[in-house]
């Protein structure tokens, strides 16, 4: 038997978010994304229509926001570590944020006033991959640490951009604390975590409003598209900073009617539907091995919480083979389908949506959702192929395969 994915709907009492709301205001995801578009590097990453799936799983659209193209580096972190080392040095020059564009940050005249600096964080790969090349665009030093069993190509792609990086033998949140340590006794280091706790939550803060740019593009290519607004949206969590920056945006624009709005976790990693379960925020501890290390992260930002306790409608806690199966499926598209190479931690979303609309066992979360022939549904792919061959093995070779398929919704 299959591990189950577990659901639980959202009763926690609602708070009062409006500060930590208000860091994903439309000014602040327009400020985010007219940055990111004065990159050299940028280009609005592909929205795919997968039309055919969606007639095939029984809802009216399925669109896919494709992450395997930003800037080259395969995957949306990017965003994030950019728009924190811009705000950052903004700060610290005393300049608007709107005032600082790529070639003024990048100048010679930014990097003399700015002296030495060195950015510390912990990463699973793609975060500390987005922070690397922003410091070596910016001609600074950082220092990467992984958790144990990290993929060793992701490393490398880590150290290409110029970074000190390492696996070290600690835990996702293990490895936060020691870079935080190291950034705090070294004179010219700074923490670019995209995680947040108390006493550290101005540069997550900035982090979430850079991934902001994602959602920003992804709602106006939806109204090119012909659609006024998505009926659903599913976001994937580790920490939770990308969930808490996506459903932010999505409740400031939809103020009055939001998307149902569910946040998807590795079963292995589950704080955040632990912390549902609970109504307030807890950790997790333990082994946290997924294959979805993106997401293997046992201890919530505290500011993205705010959020999501207070605007997700459900919290869903997936194995594995929910990340394989959505790997797969958005691999092998239906006739004039796009194709989307999306990695592990991109995928569960999509391997999510398409078992609640497949397997008759979950039929009840699937009308809980209200999915129906009138849904039109969101997705975000926030990686491609980070790990090759891992990549290759589930796809190609049917590691961890999704063994119920003969239970089928009629």
């Amino acid at each position: 038997m299959r591990e189950p994915i577990k659901w639980a709907p959202n009763r926690m009492p609602k708070t009062d978010c409006s500060k930590s709301l208000s860091l994903m205001s439309l000014a602040e995801m327009e400020s985010a994304c007219r940055f990111h578009r004065s990159f050299p590097q940028y280009m609005e990453t592909p929205l795919a229509a997968l039309p055919g799936l969606a007639s095939f799983l029984g809802v009216k659209g399925i669109f896919v926001k494709d992450e395997s193209f930003r800037f080259g580096l395969n995957a949306f972190k990017v965003l994030g570590g950019s728009y924190a080392i811009a705000k950052y040095i903004a700060k610290k020059l005393e300049m608007d944020i709107d005032e600082l564009d790529y070639n003024r940050l990048v100048s010679g005249e930014t990097r003399q006033k700015l002296g030495d600096i060195c950015f510390y964080t912990a990463t699973d790969g793609n975060h500390g991959r987005g922070v690397a090349w922003a410091a070596n665009k910016l001609g600074q030093k950082s220092k990467v640490f992984m958790p144990k069993g990290s993929s060793r190509i992701r490393l490398q792609n880590i150290q290409k951009e110029g970074a000190d990086a390492s696996i070290t033998d600690l835990n996702y949140d293990d490895a936060v604390r020691l870079a935080n340590q190291k950034a705090s006794q070294d004179p010219h280091g700074v923490i670019v975590q995209d995680t947040a706790w108390e006493g550290y939550e101005e540069i997550p803060g900035w982090i979430m409003q850079g991934y902001g740019s994602m959602s920003f593009e992804a709602f106006r290519q939806l109204v090119k598209a012909g659609i006024e607004k998505p009926t659903h949206i599913f976001v994937q969590a580790g920490v939770g900073s990308f969930a808490g920056s996506a459903i932010g945006y999505f409740a400031n624009l939809f103020s009055d009617n939001p998307p149902v709005m569910t946040v998807v976790e590795a079963s292995a990693a589950d704080c955040l539907y632990l912390s549902c379960l609970e109504g307030s925020l807890v950790n997790k501890t333990g082994n946290l091995s997924t294959i979805m290390a993106g997401l293997s992260c046992g201890e919530g930002n505290t500011i993205s919480w705010e959020i999501l306790k207070n605007h997700a409608r459900f919290f869903v806690s997936a194995p594995d083979w929910v990340a394989a199966r959505g790997m797969r499926v958005l691999a092998s598209p239906l006739k004039n389908d796009s194709k989307v190479v999306s990695g592990e931690s991109g995928a569960v979303s999509s391997g999510l949506l398409f078992t609640l609309l497949r397997d008759a066992e979950y039929t009840d979360f699937r009308d809980a959702l209200g999915l129906n022939a009138e849904s039109v549904v969101l997705l975000f792919s926030t990686e491609g192929d980070t790990d090759p061959e891992r990549y290759r093995s589930i796809v190609w070779d049917g590691e961890i395969p999704s063994d119920n398929l003969k239970k089928r919704r009629k």
